[in-house]
């Protein structure tokens, strides 16, 4: 699914990415990063994708990544067949970092097995022939520090293959065949524990592949622009369902750059919105950004929907499928005003949502799975009315602030903290319309934010909010036993939400916050706080 939603982007030939073949590495995520950071097109799809959509992509380089697997188990994840033979013949320099590396060794002829010392963490490596295309002349006889994570290791090379680097251990560190343009390294240079990595990745990329660093904001502002107008003829119209938050409304102002008032967007409150959120975000759409908003109240037929159900996955399937009724109800509605019913529905779906809502095509999610089905990916029906345009379907979260700020949207809505599509429902665990655990959350949540704000943090968290836990614990208020529910605070830092640190408060910040909502909040007695980084855990509870 990720590659043909990314196929369409590159149909013109006009753009050349990186392409990463993810084989499962939890790094793989944070080399796109890197390598956009040098200005260049970067884009991620699974290792398994079949030739016809890699081809597709039109890649300037294609990089294996990492992965968790041995090369010798019997299902381990490989490219495609004639994958070698389609970089050879279209001159597509080809990078194998670990596992991709140990991919290209065994492919080719050469011979991969256990190592005698496994390497993991920091490790010093040698650059031993002062040829290497990937380091550069100058580097050889240099020893590095770099970031090793590997069992199996290359004990023979296939023909016209080099040794380039060592590890002190003696074992291969990193292999070339520049006739081939083949290369491989037994260490994570996108990592901040490999020092040089990244100057030796764009070396590589820039100075070895030619690869231009040309992109930008303002290119892909005007890409977008194109690409919505090419889908949308001249009479047709378009809806689009804004939230309040960063992703919806940069959509909307750049489909409202190129259509006009043929954009027609819609705000829906389903019952799972955060204290005061309805009020809040109309108020703003109409005094700050100026745009025409109908607001639909749809939260019954939500909340019905979603009665008794505690699956998290089938929460954000059962929310994804009405959110596409609503606005298959509010197109007629649009149609009977401007004389002709909208066919498109914009969406501001980001490259996180993509990549995690996708597994593997064909591999039975064995060596990475969808950590969970976003709204706008994972979530859709099967079966729709509406065409989807998704202009920010390659960009991460900062790079959609990026584009914010070229289409003049309000800092107030570029600097919100992230806001989960199936909005509570996946903040409260389990049943999501038993007892009161709704108006609690939002409370809760509210004196959470608050007091972030007023202690001047919001800007230096990427997000906060708090979750209710179904269980109900025994406490001590006003002399009297009680038996009520528990809550949990979470703060995280991030540059993309793909990985995160959590964010530590001072202790006396927490402790006048979690004496608000114990004496402010009724129907709570224990606050916890949520002290685990992404990963192992994802930034939502469910």
């Amino acid at each position: 699914m990720a590659s043909s939603i990314l196929s369409d982007m590159f149909a013109s030939g006009g753009e050349k990415p990186v392409l990463i073949l993810d084989f499962g590495s939890q790094y793989t995520h944070l080399i796109t990063r890197r390598i956009r950071q040098l200005s260049i097109l970067t884009v991620c799809i699974t290792g398994t994708s079949p030739l016809h959509a890699i081809a597709a992509l039109n890649p300037c380089v294609i990089i294996l990544s990492g992965g968790p697997n041995s090369v010798h188990a019997n299902d381990a994840p490989s490219f495609p067949d004639g994958f070698m033979q389609y970089a050879e013949d279209n001159g597509v320099p080809v990078l194998g970092i670990c596992y991709g590396m140990q991919l290209l060794v065994q492919k080719l002829g050469g011979k991969v097995a256990d190592g005698e010392k496994h390497e993991y963490g920091k490790m010093v490596i040698t650059v031993v022939d002062e040829e290497s295309e990937f380091f550069g002349p100058e580097a050889s006889g240099e020893s590095q520090t770099v970031w090793m994570s590997h069992g199996d290791e290359a004990l023979r090379l296939p023909e016209g293959f080099k040794v380039v680097a060592r590890s002190l251990q003696g074992s291969v560190a990193a292999i070339e065949n520049p006739s081939k343009k083949l290369y491989g390294l037994q260490f994570h240079p996108e990592v901040t524990h490999s020092p040089k990595g990244m100057e030796s990745l764009r070396h590589f990329l820039i100075d070895v592949c030619g690869v231009p660093a040309d992109w930008n904001m303002e290119d892909v502002l005007e890409e977008q622009i194109k690409h919505v107008r090419s889908m949308v003829g001249p009479d047709e119209h378009v809806i689009c369902g804004l939230s309040g938050g960063v992703d919806s409304t940069v959509a909307a102002m750049l489909v409202h750059k190129a259509i006009g008032d043929r954009l027609h967007c819609l705000f829906v409150d389903n019952g799972l919105l955060r204290y005061q959120e309805r009020e809040r975000v109309m108020s703003s759409f109409q005094n700050e950004l100026h745009l025409p908003v109908t607001c639909i109240d749809a939260s019954e037929n939500f909340l019905g929907k979603l009665k008794g159900v505690k699956d998290p996955e089938r929460k954000r399937k059962i929310i994804g499928e009405e959110f596409i009724r609503v606005f298959e109800g509010f197109a007629p509605k649009v149609g009977e005003e401007v004389g002709i019913s909208p066919s498109f529905l914009v969406q501001g779906t980001l490259y996180p949502d993509v990549i995690e809502s996708c597994p593997p095509p064909g591999s039975g999610r064995n060596h990475s799975h969808t950590i969970k089905s976003h709204h706008n990916v994972g979530g859709l029906p099967e079966k729709m009315n509406l065409k989807l345009i998704e202009p920010l379907k390659l960009l991460f979260k900062d790079e959609v602030r990026q584009l914010g700020k070229f289409l003049n949207v309000p800092e107030s809505f570029l600097k919100r903290h992230p806001f989960p599509g199936p909005g509570l429902a996946v903040r409260v665990l389990g049943d999501v319309t038993e007892g009161n655990a709704l108006n609690i959350l939002r409370e809760v949540d509210e004196i959470f934010i608050q007091a972030i704000k007023d202690a001047g943090l919001y800007d230096l968290i990427w997000q906060a909010f708090a979750v209710f836990l179904p269980v109900r614990t025994v406490g001590v208020q006003g002399d009297q036993r009680t038996h009520a529910n528990a809550v949990v605070l979470r703060a995280i830092t991030s540059e993309d939400g793909m990985t995160a640190d959590w964010y530590y408060f001072d202790h006396k910040f927490l402790i006048d916050v979690v004496s608000k909502i114990c004496n402010q909040v009724r129907g709570v007695n224990r606050v916890c706080q949520d002290i685990t980084s992404k990963p192992p855990a994802t930034v939502e509870w469910e």
